[in-house]
């Protein structure tokens, strides 16, 4: 029996759940239930796409020219940002966002609820790369819950007998009609650093609209926040816990045009005008300490009603 073959031998749940494998050897946990359907890349851990039954077009957005192979990191779906955001404080050469997103994770578990929700637990995997990128005994695991809602908890449990901080983020893009469409609610009053502006710190006035790149970490806020798409008449929920940083994002032209997976949009102009990431996070002022033998989660649920 080969692997792919043992995963859904144990794991795949008759009429929901199953898992495949692409022509470069990645593996997806494909769910349809009577609410949703969503795919999930092992490497990673990572929700690809999330589109609710009642839905004419995904919520979770993923670019029509994502690379789907080893150790690359997928444009779009809801990257897991770990153990750092952004940059490595002390080593350029370690990836951004770290290692979390491009290495293998192993199913730990699937379930059927009551609810008609499809649960999958999932692992990360460590190796030498990731060990010697990070030396801390540590387990990371994340949840994914696919329903009318799509729910994620990012578990980080530290198996050592020292402390250590992480940085961590749920990089999420959503599908959005056009980027100069939407409105962002929910960090009205917040005090946010402008990557942009070469991280200014400034403080949110009314909603968030968007005329250009855009790149800020509002800090300092748990708020639930709100995509108002008038151009797909819908409104998208974004409610989250144990996270304190919210991230929005859009790269606009030019930077979209240099990163050369963003590709076509349904409308024939760039993808990136049909997406926005609004990101979960603990980044910047809010890096948490995780003690010795205690657990940390970043858990949020995304939700999706007409406008």
């Amino acid at each position: 029996m080969t692997p792919l073959e043992h995963l859904n031998a144990r794991l795949s749940i008759p009429g929901q759940l199953g898992f495949r494998a692409n022509a470069e050897g990645l593996v997806f946990a494909e769910i349809d239930n009577a609410q949703a359907t969503a795919s999930i890349c092992l490497q990673g851990g990572h929700v690809v796409t999330w589109q609710p039954k009642t839905e004419a077009r995904p919520v979770i957005w993923v670019s029509s020219a994502a690379k789907f192979a080893p150790g690359k990191s997928i444009r779009g779906g809801a990257p897991v940002c770990w153990p750092w955001f952004g940059p490595h404080e002390t080593e350029a050469g370690f990836p951004a966002h770290g290692y979390a997103r491009t290495v293998n994770w192993e199913v730990t578990d699937s379930r059927a609820l009551d609810s008609g929700e499809t649960e999958l637990a999932l692992a990360l995997v460590e190796n030498e790369q990731t060990r010697a990128q990070w030396p801390h005994r540590s387990r990371l695991e994340i949840l994914v819950t696919v329903g009318r809602s799509l729910k994620l908890n990012l578990i980080t449990t530290n198996l050592g007998d020292h402390d250590f901080v992480i940085g961590e983020a749920l990089h999420t893009y959503f599908e959005i009609g056009d980027i100069a469409e939407v409105r962002l609610l929910g960090l009205e009053g917040c005090e946010y650093l402008d990557k942009v502006e070469n991280f200014a710190r400034k403080r949110q006035e009314g909603g968030i609209t968007f005329s250009g790149e855009t790149d800020r970490v509002y800090v300092n806020t748990g708020a639930e926040c709100v995509i108002e798409d008038a151009g797909l008449r819908r409104r998208i929920r974004i409610a989250k816990s144990g996270s304190q940083s919210t991230v929005v994002w859009t790269p606009w032209v030019e930077k979209a045009e240099k990163m050369g997976d963003m590709g076509p949009g349904t409308s024939g102009q760039g993808g990136w005008r049909e997406m926005v990431c609004v990101e979960s996070a603990n980044a910047l002022d809010n890096r948490v300490t995780v003690p010795a033998g205690q657990t940390r989660r970043l858990n949020v649920e995304y939700s999706v009603e007409p406008f």
